[in-house]
């Protein structure tokens, strides 16, 4: 009999089959200081996640954001409460997380761009309206977009006369 069939299987981590579990005994470890034991290389993968979720929840509600300001902005007649309340809520959960997290407050205005083309699909998907109608350029700024009391204004109408 060879040695590799002797050798037990791997031994499988609770990381692997029960995720809270693993998070409970990582932190019982920590308050136990009892650090050697600790599964380093998945608590360090873990705690760097934490900080990219919190990046990509910025820029996920600041996607529904611009989509939805667009939507208020371009189709007027469609105007409702549960697109002001979409837009009240996505305010207030990004200032949130950046009075959570400090060091994200500039990450709004390094992403404002790519949200916006992000905004103007989901505006173009929910309100019927081709996407190239919706402005390449942003029509209110990022400022605009995360002031509680801003709601832009319908487009100017070309004089017909």
């Amino acid at each position: 009999m060879s040695k590799a069939a002797l050798k037990p299987p791997p031994a499988v981590s609770p990381y692997e089959t029960d995720f809270y579990l693993w998070t409970q005994a990582q932190a019982a470890l920590l308050r136990a200081r009892r650090f050697d034991e600790l599964d380093l290389e998945n608590l360090i993968d873990e705690v760097a996640s934490v900080g990219g979720s919190e990046k990509q929840q910025i820029e996920s509600r600041l996607d529904i954001l611009l989509g939805y300001l667009l939507k208020w902005k371009y189709q007027p007649g469609a105007r409702n409460d549960s697109w002001t309340a979409t837009i009240f809520e996505q305010r207030g959960r990004i200032a949130r997380v950046l009075r959570a997290s400090p060091s994200l407050k500039r990450d709004p205005a390094d992403v404002f761009d790519a949200c916006y083309v992000s905004g103007r699909l989901l505006a173009s998907r929910d309100t019927g309206i081709d996407f190239t109608l919706f402005p390449q350029a942003p029509p209110f700024t990022l400022a605009q977009a995360l002031d509680l009391d801003y709601l832009p204004k319908e487009p100017d109408l070309l004089d017909q006369s």
